[in-house]
C-alpha cells in the first residue's frame, strides 16, 4: 500500500527533485541541541549557512502536512539492514510472483541512501482514504456485497481518484514548503512508485505496527490509509515506533479466500487476489478463480474483518469519494464497457493501469463464479458476446466462465 498492498509496485529511476543545479549540501548536526547547519556550495562561488531547530522543524512539517490532507507524519533514518534478510528470503521463495521488478534492484529497496544518494532521513506520510460518504457500518456492508454474486466489487481505495496522483502532488507541495522554509533542499518523493520498503519505513517512523496481513495498523486509524515518503538530505529526529497490538487475533489470516497470508506478516503474492487482479498479466490460475468470487479489482477482506478498522477515519479530501459506477455496479454493466468507455470512466483512476483486456478478464472470472449460483441467461448472453474477443487471455477466461454454468447447484 503508498497503497498498503503487502507488496510494492513498479519502480522509476531515482533522482532528486527540485535541487539547485550543480549544488552540494553538507550536513552537520549538533549532538546536544539538535540544531542543523546546512552548508550550501553553489558552483563554488559562495557559501551560505542556515541554522534551525530540527525538532521544531518537524513540528512545522506536521502542521503543513495536516493542511495538505495528510493524517500523520513520521521520520526515520535510513538503516534498514535488519529487514534485508526477510526481503531476500521472501524473494527466494518466489512470493513476488511475476513482479520481476521486486528483485531487479536487489537490496537497494532496503537501502534508501543507495536508491537516492545523499539521503539521510525519510519522512513518511499517511493519508486516510475511507470515503466521506461511507456508511457507519461500512465493514458489514462491504462484506455483505461479497455474497451478492451479480455485484462487481472493487477495492475501496480504487473507487476514487488515483492515489498516486493525489499523494505525489501533495508530497511535492510539502517538500516545497520545507525548501522555502530552510532554503535549497535535496529531496525525492515516492508513493508506491519505486523500490521503497514503505511498510518498513512507516513502522520505523511511528505510523503504526505491521499487522498479520502485512499492512500497517494504527490504533486510531486502522489500516485504511495510503503511505508516501520524502527522502531528504537532512538529519531529522526520528519518531517513536509503536508496539504491536494484534495479540492472538488471526481474523485476517482466516478470512483470506485464497490463503495468501501463509504466516503472520508473510504474504505469498502469487495467491493474493489483489495481485491476481491487478499486478498479474496473463491467465489467472484456474484453481484460484473460484476463490476470487465477485472481486474484480483488488480485495479488502483482510481489512474488512480487522477489529482495528472500526477506528478507520474518513478522508478529509473529496478525491477518494467513489466515482459513478464503481461502488454499486453489476458485473454485466461493467463487462459491457467498450475500451473507449473503459478509458473514459477510469480517467484519473488507478484502475486504468490494468487496461481494458485485464478488466474484461477479471469480470469474466467473476461472472463465471456467479453462474454457479445464478443460472441467469443475461450473464450467459453477455459472456457469449465476448467469446470471440481478439485478446487470447480474454477468450480463455470467457470460455472458462461459460463452462461454470454446468456446475450450477440449486
Amino acid at each position: 500500500m503508498a497503497r498498503q498492498s503487502g507488496f510494492p509496485h513498479p519502480q522509476i529511476t531515482p533522482q532528486f527533485d527540485q535541487c539547485i543545479s550543480q549544488s552540494r549540501l553538507g550536513c552537520q548536526v549538533g549532538s546536544k541541541n539538535l540544531r542543523i547547519t546546512l552548508i550550501l556550495k553553489i558552483q563554488g562561488f559562495y557559501n551560505r549557512q542556515v541554522s534551525f531547530n530540527s525538532t521544531q522543524f518537524v513540528t512545522q512539517i506536521r502542521e503543513w502536512a495536516r493542511e495538505l490532507g495528510f493524517s500523520q507524519i513520521g521520520v526515520t533514518g535510513v538503516d534498514l539492514s535488519e529487514a534485508e534478510a526477510g526481503l531476500l528470503d521472501w524473494l527466494a521463495k518466489g512470493f513476488h510472483g511475476s513482479m520481476d521488478y521486486m528483485a531487479a534492484h536487489g537490496l537497494k529497496r532496503a537501502r534508501p541512501a543507495e536508491l537516492v544518494p545523499g539521503t539521510i532521513s525519510v519522512i513518511t506520510a499517511s493519508m486516510n482514504y475511507l470515503p466521506l460518504v461511507t456508511a457507519e457500518d461500512w465493514q458489514a456492508k462491504e462484506l455483505a456485497r461479497l455474497d451478492k454474486a451479480e455485484d462487481a466489487v472493487i477495492s475501496l481505495y480504487a473507487r476514487g481518484r488515483d492515489y498516486h496522483k493525489v499523494l505525489r502532488g501533495r508530497l511535492s507541495s510539502l517538500a516545497q514548503l520545507m525548501a522555502r522554509h530552510i532554503g535549497p533542499l535535496g529531496y525525492r518523493v515516492f508513493t508506491d512508485s519505486a523500490p521503497v520498503m514503505e511498510a518498513e519505513l512507516a513502522v520505523r517512523s511511528g505510523q503504526g505496527w505491521r499487522g498479520k496481513h502485512t499492512l500497517v495498523l494504527n490504533r486510531e486509524a486502522g489500516s485504511m490509509f495510503f503511505l508516501g515518503e520524502i527522502y531528504v538530505n537532512l538529519d531529522l529526529p526520528s519518531s517513536t515506533a509503536q508496539s504491536g497490538h494484534c495479540g492472538s487475533c488471526e481474523a485476517c489470516i482466516s478470512i483470506c479466500p485464497t490463503q495468501a497470508i501463509v504466516a503472520p506478516q508473510r504474504l505469498d503474492a502469487r495467491r493474493c487476489i489483489s495481485y491476481l487482479t491487478i499486478e498479474h498479466r496473463g491467465s489467472i490460475p484456474a484453481e484460484l478463480r473460484p476463490q476470487i468470487g465477485n472481486r474484480i479489482y483488488g480485495c479488502d477482506d483482510c481489512q474488512l474483518v480487522c477489529p482495528w478498522n472500526k477506528y478507520a477515519r474518513r478522508d478529509a479530501l473529496p478525491d477518494f469519494d467513489p466515482r459513478e459506477g464503481l461502488d454499486d455496479a453489476s458485473l454485466i454493466a461493467l463487462f459491457g464497457w467498450s475500451e473507449e468507455k473503459f478509458l473514459q470512466m477510469t480517467e484519473g483512476s488507478a484502475i486504468r493501469r490494468i487496461g481494458h483486456a485485464r478488466w474484461l478478464r477479471n469480470i469474466a472470472v467473476a461472472m463465471g463464479n456467479a453462474l454457479r449460483s445464478l443460472p441467469r441467461s443475461d450473464i450467459l448472453a453477455a459472456l457469449e458476446q465476448r467469446a470471440n474477443h481478439p485478446d487470447e487471455v480474454v477468450r480463455e477466461h470467457v470460455q472458462w466462465a461459460l463452462a461454470q454454468a454446468s456446475l450450477h447447484k440449486p
